[in-house]
C-alpha cells in the first residue's frame, strides 16, 4: 500500500519541487531585472547631472566673456535656466532624499530663478548691471567647484564600479558613517556651498522667493474666547459652549486660532483666525456631498451672494473647478472696473443644495489692499494692435496680475477665441509686453459670465 501510495506521490512532489524551483528562479530574474533598470536609471541621471553642471560652467563663462552691450547675454541666461532645470530634474531622479544636499539644491534653483527672470526683461534697453555680472561671476566660481568635485565622483563610480543602489540601502540604514565614495562626494559638495556663503541676488528674486506674513496683518491680538465669538457671528450662532478652540503656532509670527463647531452627526465645522487682528483665515465643513442638482451659474450666484453677507464686497467669479459635487470657484477683487487677481479668495459650494461649504482667504487676507491703480502708459486700441490678426475679441478690460517675475503689473486683458480655443492675453498696459497667456475652460468661461 505504501508503496503504491509512493509511486503515486513521489512524481507529484518532484513536479511541486520542480514547479517552484522554477517560480523562484523566475522571481529572482524579474527582481534582478528590476534592480538592474533602477541602477540604470540612477547611472545615468548621475552622468546626465555631471555633464550638464560642465555645460553651465561653460555657459557662465561664454557669458562673461562678452560685453555687456553683446546680444549674447539673454542667449546665454536661456540656456543656463534650461541647463540648471536639467541638472535640478537630474537631481530629483538620483535617491539623495535622505543625504544633506539641499543647499546645492537651493543653488541650482536660485540659479534657475535668476537666469530665467533676467532674460525674461529687454537687454537692450536694461542691459546687465555691475551687480548682476557680479553675480554671474560668482556663479562661475560656484560652479567650478561643483563641476570638478562631480568629476571626482564620477571617476570614482567609473574606476571602482560602485553602485547607487548600494547608495540606497546605506541610506536607507539609518547609519550615520558611511564608507561610501559617492556619498562622501556629495556630502562635500554640499559642504563646499554651505560655506561659501549666501550669494546677493537682488531685491527681485527676493520678492520671488517671498513667504507669507503676517506683517500685513494688524490690529489687537484676539483671545481663544475672542475667537469662539467671531465664529458664532460668522455662522449666525449664539452659543459657544461646545465649540473647541486651539492655537497655532504660538510665538510666532504667524500664529492663529482654529474653531471647531460641531453642526451634526454628518458634518463639522472648522474656523481659523489670526491671533492679530482676528481675520478670518479660512472656514470649512465637511460633510457628504452626494447628488448633483445645482449648475453652475446656481453655484457661482450661492458663492456670490455667500461673500457679500460676509463683507467680501466687489467679487467677481474668474474660476471654477468641481469635484466630488462640490464647486470650487475663484473670486477676484475688483476696483474701479479692474480686475486684481492677486486679491481672491476661494469658494466651496456644494452642488446638492448650494450651500457654502468652505472658504479660503489667506491670499487676500495677505495681500495688501489695492485702493487706487495707476493709468495705463497705452490705450487699449495699441494694445489691440499687438494681438494675432486672427484673434477674435470677446471682451477687453484692464486687470492686474502676477507676472512670471513675480511682480504685479498692469495690464490689458483681452478675452477671446482662436484655432478653436479661448485664451485670456495679457499686454503689459505700460510697455506692450505680452505676460501671460491662458486658455480658457469652458467652465470658466461661464461661471464669470464670458
Amino acid at each position: 500500500m505504501y508503496q503504491r501510495l509512493s509511486a503515486v506521490l513521489f512524481p507529484i512532489v518532484a513536479v511541486l519541487l520542480v514547479g517552484a524551483g522554477l517560480w523562484g528562479y523566475q522571481e529572482h530574474q524579474e527582481k534582478n531585472q528590476i534592480l538592474v533598470k533602477a541602477e540604470n536609471q540612477y547611472q545615468r541621471a548621475f552622468h546626465d547631472l555631471s555633464y550638464h553642471m560642465d555645460q553651465l560652467h561653460e555657459e557662465l563663462g561664454n557669458t562673461l566673456a562678452v560685453s555687456s552691450a553683446s546680444n549674447f547675454h539673454r542667449k546665454g541666461l536661456i540656456n543656463m535656466w534650461r541647463l540648471t532645470s536639467q541638472a535640478q530634474s537630474e537631481v530629483n531622479q538620483l535617491p539623495l532624499t535622505l543625504m544633506p544636499f539641499h543647499e546645492t539644491e537651493e543653488l541650482l534653483a536660485n540659479i534657475s530663478k535668476f537666469s530665467y527672470k533676467t532674460a525674461m526683461r529687454d537687454l537692450q534697453k536694461q542691459p546687465l548691471t555691475p551687480a548682476e555680472m557680479k553675480i554671474l561671476t560668482t556663479l562661475y566660481e560656484r560652479s567650478k567647484e561643483i563641476k570638478t568635485d562631480l568629476r571626482k565622483v564620477q571617476e570614482s563610480v567609473l574606476n571602482n564600479h560602485l553602485q547607487w543602489m548600494d547608495v540606497e540601502v546605506l541610506l536607507a540604514s539609518g547609519e550615520e558613517n558611511y564608507d561610501n565614495d559617492i556619498i562622501d562626494g556629495f556630502k562635500l559638495m554640499n559642504k563646499r556651498v554651505t560655506e561659501n556663503g549666501d550669494i546677493d541676488w537682488g531685491p527681485t528674486m527676493t520678492a520671488m522667493n517671498r513667504r507669507m506674513s503676517m506683517q500685513g496683518v494688524e490690529g489687537a491680538p484676539i483671545t481663544a474666547e475672542d475667537a469662539k465669538r467671531k465664529a458664532a457671528d460668522f455662522l449666525g450662532l449664539k452659543d459657544t459652549s461646545s465649540m473647541k478652540t486651539v492655537e497655532n503656532g504660538a510665538d510666532t509670527e504667524f500664529t492663529t486660532y482654529t474653531v471647531s463647531v460641531p453642526a451634526n452627526d454628518r458634518s463639522t465645522r472648522q474656523l481659523e483666525f489670526t491671533k492679530a487682528g482676528g481675520k478670518l483665515v479660512y472656514f470649512l465643513t465637511e460633510r457628504p456631498v452626494e447628488n448633483k442638482i445645482v449648475d453652475i451659474r446656481g453655484a457661482v450666484e450661492a458663492g456670490t451672494d455667500f461673500l457679500q453677507e460676509h463683507g467680501y464686497e466687489g467679487m467677481r467669479a474668474v474660476s471654477y473647478d468641481e469635484y466630488n459635487n462640490v464647486a470650487s470657484i475663484m473670486f477676484a477683487r475688483v476696483v474701479n472696473g479692474v480686475t486684481v487677481y492677486p486679491e481672491k479668495v476661494t469658494v466651496k459650494v456644494a452642488l446638492d443644495d448650494a450651500e457654502v461649504t468652505g472658504l479660503s482667504a489667506g491670499e487676500l487676507l495677505f495681500h495688501p489692499s489695492t485702493e487706487k491703480i495707476g493709468e495705463p502708459a497705452m490705450t487699449e486700441a495699441e494694445a489691440r494692435k499687438l494681438l494675432n490678426p486672427n484673434f477674435k475679441v470677446k471682451d477687453a478690460s484692464l486687470a492686474v496680475i502676477r507676472n512670471d517675475l513675480d511682480e504685479e503689473v498692469l495690464c490689458y486683458e483681452f478675452l477671446g477665441g482662436i484655432n478653436g480655443g479661448d485664451y485670456r492675453i495679457y499686454f503689459n498696459a505700460d510697455n506692450g509686453f505680452e505676460e501671460k497667456i491662458e486658455r480658457i475652460r469652458d467652465s470658466d468661461a461661464e461661471a464669470s459670465g464670458a
